[in-house]
């Protein structure tokens, strides 16, 4: 990057009109792009020439949010899709085929965990979860065939830390690819390129856009690894709206000082919490208390947005506690302006077995608060008067 993180977001890769020259990059809502004649056309579809062609193989909008994605994220080329589901499935389908294995954590997405269960190994992919925060567990698992491992830092729900420079050493001995869902810290709070990780996946939903009103994917990577996820992408169809991606610049915009202001909630709430006779436990990175707290210093900025807490009477108390907040929004998703609450075994991770939500460490109470930028007094009173209602 030529400048610190935080001008590198309002500035980085910056598109005005070169047409009207206004400051704003225009929304090029449109399917196809014309050619000034047919030996024109034929050029760009040899790839003899650059332009665009049909917004399915690219769009000025998309392009310019992976471009500045890329930018953050340290690495030469990115790819925006339809939604974050969309980009991990290309990562695994770019990366593995039948006969291949791979490696994804015990602790991931619901959806993320439904794709590599129901879907992914039905094409032959062979999959191993496990624990990756043991990265002997990693070490023990991968083998010739391996050609991804998968994890998210820290996991969703559980905040879980996972060391990236071990899991990548151990990945790159087997010339297997690294994939870090960077999602929950944002390239502002955690860069994993920085640590060894090949490619890096967000669901720009969340904070990259950072207002609720747009569902987009991002992968970031080398430029041969984007190039083919180019190329399946265009073949399924798993094409970003230039209206979401045009959404998604102008929310980026104001990351860092979204983030900085979440992240300092999120660490007082995660204090006060830890306090309270009614929570058996905090999961929060920055907090002494959590069991990566030092990898978590080491290789994060802040501790994020994300705080997971577990009720002492379990799961008819973690019920009860989203039907009792006022201002905290009862909603799935995260990295929102809003607090958004969730109760993770009876929403986000309900078609989960019992066992299934054991392995993944979801505890029955298991609260998730994705703190918003609101004022984090008016936050904790809504928590305490809630949780005093059960």
């Amino acid at each position: 990057m030529r400048h610190r993180i935080e001008t590198e977001i309002v500035h980085g890769v910056h598109v005005s009109d070169p047409h009207t020259g206004a400051h704003s990059m225009p929304i090029y809502q449109t399917s196809t792009f014309v050619f000034e004649n047919s030996e024109q056309g034929a050029r760009r579809f040899k790839g003899e020439e650059g332009g665009y062609i049909y917004t399915r193989l690219g769009n000025p909008n998309t392009d310019a949010l992976a471009k500045k994605v890329a930018v953050l994220e340290g690495f030469e080329a990115g790819l925006t899709m339809g939604s974050g589901m969309a980009s991990l499935a290309n990562v695994i389908l770019v990366a593995a085929r039948a006969g291949d294995h791979i490696v994804v954590d015990d602790t991931v997405y619901g959806g993320t965990d439904y794709l590599v269960e129901d879907d992914i190994r039905r094409l032959g992919i062979e999959v191993t979860r496990l624990d990756a925060s043991d990265a002997e567990a990693v070490a023990d698992a991968t083998k010739p065939n391996t050609t991804l491992v998968l994890i998210e830092t820290p996991a969703n729900p559980t905040l879980k830390v996972i060391d990236i420079a071990a899991i990548a050493e151990i990945t790159h001995r087997e010339n297997a690819l690294l994939c870090v869902d960077n999602t929950f810290m944002t390239p502002y709070c955690q860069r994993p390129k920085d640590f060894g990780a090949d490619i890096v996946c967000h669901s720009a939903t969340k904070y990259i856009a950072g207002h609720g009103d747009v569902v987009a994917g991002v992968l970031v990577g080398e430029k041969a690894f984007v190039t083919r996820a180019y190329d399946a992408a265009t073949h399924y169809g798993w094409t970003l709206a230039p209206i979401n991606a045009w959404l998604a610049l102008r929310g980026l915009k104001t990351l860092a000082l979204r983030m900085q202001r979440s992240c300092a909630n999120a660490l007082a709430i995660a204090q006060w919490l830890e306090m309270h006779q009614a929570i058996e436990r905090v999961h929060y990175p920055f907090l002494k208390s959590h069991p990566q707290y030092e990898l978590a210093r080491r290789q994060q900025r802040s501790g994020g947005g994300i705080i997971a807490f577990e009720m002492k009477k379990g799961y008819d108390a973690g019920k009860a506690l989203m039907d009792n907040v006022r201002l905290c929004t009862l909603a799935v998703s995260l990295g929102d302006c809003d607090t958004l609450i969730q109760h993770p075994a009876s929403m986000t991770h309900a078609g989960m077995s019992r066992n299934a939500l054991l392995e993944a460490h979801i505890t029955p109470g298991l609260v998730r608060l994705s703190v918003g930028i609101e004022h984090v007094d008016d936050i904790i009173e809504d928590l305490d008067q809630a949780i005093r209602k059960y």
